[in-house]
C-alpha cells in the first residue's frame, strides 16, 4: 500500500489559454482540488511555495481553508523556504491551521529552489551571519522551528499580564501536540537526508537531485532513501519515518491526455545545472496507457523505496481535468502496482 497524493505548483497566467488565469483563480482552485482528491479517494493535497512569482506562495491561509472544507485528507506543502521564514511566527501558522485542520498538515520545508530574483529572502528582512550561506540560514531557521515546536515554555512572562497567564515559563499558542511529527525536509542531497533524519524531520525527495555518482536518477534518489533510513535508525528514533518521491505520471486515458501529454519514447532523465553550477539530475516523466505505465513504474527503485507517492500536476489545465488525471492513476494503474 502507498499513499497517493497531488503535488501543485498553483501557476497562474492571464492567458486566454489558461484556466488559472489570476492568484485568486490558483487559491480557490487548489482548494477544490483538494475536495475532489479526497472524494476520489486520493490521500493527499501538496502545494508549492515560491515567492516572487505567479504561483502559490503563502501556504498557511490555502491550508488551512482546505482543512475547513475537507475531513481526511493530508494537507500539505513541498516546500516551503526556509531562508523566508520566521521561525516563531512560522509555529504560530502552522499550528492554527493544523488544529483547523483536525491534525492532518504535512509540512515539507527545505533550503528553497532557485529563486525569481536575487537574494528574495533580504526583501524579507532575513541575512545570513557573517560566515554563512543562505543555505546555513535556513537550517538554524528550521532548527528554531523544531524546538519551539516542541510547545516548551521558553519565555518570561510579563509581572502585569493583559489576561491571566499559566504558571511557568510560556510557549507560542495555538499549540498543536503532533505536528512535530508531521515535518518533511525536501532533500537535494544524501548528506542533507542523513541530517534530516538526525532531526526527526520526515524525507520528501522531488524530481531532481544533485548528481552524486552518475546513476540513473531514481536509483540515485533510491540510495538517498536508503542513506536516509540508516540514519535514523542510528539517530535511535522510536517512531516509524515517511518518505515521499515526486513524478510527473500521465495515464493516456483518451484524446485529450494524448493531445496533451501522448509523445513517443519512454522519457530520460535530463542533466542540468542550478545557481552555482551544481550538477542536478531531473527525472524522466511517465505518459503512456495504463498497462504500458504499469510495467514501467515496476522498474521504478525510489518508487518502491517510499511510502508516499506525489503526483505533480497540471493546474492550469483546470480542476476537472486534474481530478480526471487523478482518477485515472488511482482507478487504473495504482491497483495493478499493488499500491492500492
Amino acid at each position: 500500500m502507498k499513499k497517493i497524493g497531488f503535488l501543485s505548483f498553483g501557476h497562474w497566467t492571464p492567458s486566454p489559454h489558461s484556466q488559472t488565469r489570476t492568484g485568486a483563480d490558483a487559491l480557490l482552485q487548489s482548494i477544490e482540488l483538494a475536495v475532489a482528491a479526497e472524494e476520489l479517494g486520493a490521500d493527499g493535497a501538496y502545494f508549492r511555495v515560491h515567492h516572487f512569482a505567479r504561483q502559490l506562495a503563502s501556504p498557511f491561509p490555502l491550508l488551512a481553508a482546505c482543512g475547513a472544507r475537507t475531513r481526511r485528507i493530508e494537507l500539505g506543502t513541498a516546500v516551503i523556504d526556509m531562508r523566508y521564514e520566521n521561525p516563531l511566527y512560522m509555529v504560530e501558522d502552522a499550528g492554527a491551521a493544523d488544529l483547523i485542520a483536525g491534525g492532518r498538515l504535512q509540512l515539507g520545508i527545505s533550503r528553497g529552489s532557485p529563486e525569481q530574483v536575487v537574494d528574495g529572502w533580504r526583501h524579507f528582512g532575513y541575512a545570513p551571519a557573517e560566515g554563512m550561506t543562505g543555505a546555513d540560514m535556513a537550517r538554524r531557521h528550521t532548527e528554531v522551528f523544531l524546538e519551539v515546536l516542541k510547545g516548551e515554555g521558553f519565555a518570561r512572562p510579563s509581572p502585569n499580564p493583559m489576561f491571566p497567564n499559566p504558571p511557568g515559563l510560556l510557549r507560542l499558542e495555538p499549540h498543536s501536540e503532533t505536528l512535530i511529527e508531521r515535518i518533511w525536509w525536501g532533500s537535494a542531497t544524501n548528506s542533507t537526508a542523513e541530517w534530516a533524519a538526525k532531526l526527526g524531520m520526515n524525507l520528501q525527495s522531488s524530481t531532481l537531485k544533485f548528481d552524486e555518482g552518475g546513476k540513473p536518477f531514481h536509483i540515485q534518489q533510491a540510495e538517498q532513501i536508503r542513506a536516509y533510513r540508516k540514519a535514523w535508525k542510528e539517530a535511535g528514533h522510536t517512531r516509524e519515518p515517511r518518505v515521499s518521491v515526486s513524478r510527473s505520471i500521465f495515464a493516456l486515458m483518451d484524446d485529450r491526455d494524448r493531445m496533451y501529454f501522448g509523445r513517443d519514447g519512454e522519457g530520460e532523465d535530463q542533466i542540468g545545472f542550478l545557481g552555482d553550477n551544481t550538477r542536478a539530475v531531473f527525472g524522466r516523466g511517465y505518459a503512456a496507457e495504463p498497462d504500458v505505465l504499469v510495467e514501467q513504474l515496476k522498474g521504478d527503485e525510489a518508487i518502491a523505496e517510499a511510502d508516499t507517492l506525489l503526483l505533480t500536476v497540471p493546474n492550469q489545465l483546470g480542476v476537472d481535468y486534474n481530478a480526471h488525471v487523478l482518477e485515472a492513476i488511482l482507478k487504473h494503474v495504482a491497483p495493478p502496482l499493488g499500491w492500492r
